[in-house]
């Protein structure tokens, strides 16, 4: 783990809040089990109050933390796209979560590839990260590191560096009526089962 990602992680330990490339998009990035952090990054993002992040998980185990069970045709199902780029919106019924569900109820978890060295290691050291593109609510996400400061300047205390990201946000999909439905379509593509 490189200087800036060690850095990354101290922040993050103390309830401090950072810009990362994911393994999408840049993101704000903050500890999931920090309400403290999970705010800042609404306010720093001019976020509506009631639109939920997205989680980065880097095992099954991390959805524990949150209650979240998974029937058994859903798990044969997320196996075929987990890790990778798509997000799923899982039941989470637990209060002590509505800092993240924001009433919904329900949270998008993302499974992280092991070959995301960095983003990999980082979640399993501080545990599972809320992760939104690094833009203001509405605003293109950025693409790299001069536009992130763009849009947050001083607000961020730290910035690490990656390639380029001029990639779409993650396929969001959802489980409904024993299938799935997408709610926002990225770069992976699932086929109807």
């Amino acid at each position: 783990m490189s200087t800036n990602w060690q850095k990354a992680k101290e922040i993050l330990k103390n309830d401090g809040v950072v810009v990362i490339p994911t393994d999408t998009l840049y993101g704000v990035v903050g500890r999931a089990l920090s309400k403290e952090a999970v705010e800042k990054i609404y306010k720093i993002k001019r976020r509506k109050d009631n639109k939920p992040f997205i989680v980065l998980i880097s095992s099954y185990k991390d959805l524990e933390i949150f209650g979240v069970k998974i029937k058994k045709d859903q798990a044969k199902f997320l196996e075929k796209i987990w890790p990778g780029e798509v997000s799923v919106v899982l039941p989470c019924k637990l209060k002590k979560w509505e800092y993240l569900h924001r009433g919904t109820y329900s949270i998008a978890f993302r499974m992280v590839k092991e070959k995301n060295k960095n983003l990999f290691e980082l979640i399993n050291k501080v545990g599972p990260l809320v992760a939104p593109s690094a833009n203001l609510e509405g605003g293109r996400p950025a693409e790299n590191i001069k536009e992130a400061k763009s849009y947050f300047g001083k607000n961020i205390p730290l910035y690490v560096n990656g390639p380029e990201k001029t990639l779409n946000p993650s396929t969001l999909i959802k489980f409904e009526n024993g299938g799935f439905v997408i709610l926002r379509q990225g770069d992976i593509i699932i086929p109807q089962v």
